[in-house]
Parts: structure tokens; sequence; C-alpha cells
């Protein structure tokens, strides 16, 4: 079995003068992913690998993310290949990750992420929130043959009670 979790960047801001990939996190963005992490942590999950988008949004949340869980680091990359929107790239990334990984998170974009729950996964979802989690369940041994999957759990910021 190959498990996918999709984690979308926190709240950014947009009142700095930078590019696109400089957008830092608001406060709020901050909150709601340590919201999400806690959330995740109830469930004993082991994670083989991490990778995120360049973007300092994307980083900073999978910093945020992967410290909370003490995730090792030599295990996480960063790939141009997730500074994606459409989802085209990142569902060649899935495709293309290494057999020995079994759970893998990746940190990323909308629409992308959106895209890739509604393609890959059984549950339709209007749209994956900043700081959303979407993880998906493969009945198989081999990342290139991930068609559709089943979605099996949703942690969104809303939906998690304080």
């Amino acid at each position: 079995m190959k498990t996918i979790i999709l984690v979308r960047h926190g709240k950014s801001s947009w009142e700095y003068s930078v590019s696109d990939k400089d957008r830092p996190l608001k406060e709020k963005g901050i909150k709601d992913v340590h919201k999400v992490v806690k959330a995740f942590m109830a469930n004993s999950i082991h994670l083989d690998a991490a990778y995120s988008s360049p973007a300092n949004r994307a980083l900073h949340t999978a910093m945020i993310f992967l410290r909370t869980l003490n995730f090792p680091l030599d295990n996480f990359e960063l790939s141009n290949k997730l500074y994606d929107f459409s989802g085209e790239a990142v569902g060649s990334f899935i495709k293309q990750l290494n057999n020995n990984y079994d759970t893998v998170v990746i940190f990323g974009h909308n629409e992308a992420f959106t895209h890739i729950a509604n393609s890959l996964g059984n549950l339709y979802i209007d749209n994956v929130p900043t700081s959303g989690l979407v993880q998906i369940d493969f009945d198989t041994n081999d990342w290139s043959a991930v068609v559709k999957g089943t979605t099996v759990r949703t942690l969104f910021p809303k939906q998690i009670k304080e």
C-alpha cells in the first residue's frame, strides 16, 4: 500500500512587496499549521519521506509540521515540481516517487492540491483550504501505478476544535 499526504501551505501574506515564491506565512497560517499537525499526530503514522515546494510559505509550513513530528530532516527535500498550481507536475511527481517509500507527505499549493485530491481520491473536495491536509491510500506497491485511491482523512483547520 502507498499513502500520499497532501498539505497545502498555511495562510500567506500579500502585504509585502516580494515575489510569489517569497511570500511569508501570516500568524494565522502558522497557528493553523500547528492545529493541523497536532490533530494529525493523534493517529501515529510513520512518514518515510517529505517533500516541499521551494516557495517560502510551503517550506515554512513543512518546517513547522515536520519539526512538530520530530521528523528527520535528512528525509526531506525541496522540489521545484511542487511549485505547481495546475496539478500536472504534482501528479507526475507522485508517480515518480521512490518505491522504497510507502508513506510520503508533500507540501504545496492550490489549485494543484485540490485537483490531485479529487483526481486521485474518491471523495470530492470543493477546495483544500490553507493548512488543509488530505490523506489518500492506494492499493498498490508501485507509485507509477497510482490511479485512484481512497481518501481516508481530511484535516481542515476550521473543522478542528481547539
